[in-house]
């Protein structure tokens, strides 16, 4: 599997939830990201 590497620009307030989320949880930003992502294929039809 190739990875892609992606940047992005979010509000300081927003950047603030995600490391709030992160710590409590233990997680890294990526985990966290990458599962958001991976949840939103319920919603698409890939083919």
């Amino acid at each position: 599997m190739s990875e892609n590497h992606l940047s992005i620009r979010i509000p300081t307030t927003e950047m603030s939830i995600l490391e709030q989320y992160c710590k409590k949880h233990q997680r890294t930003k990526t985990d966290v990201i990458r599962e958001f992502i991976r949840s939103l294929s319920q919603n698409v039809s890939i083919r």
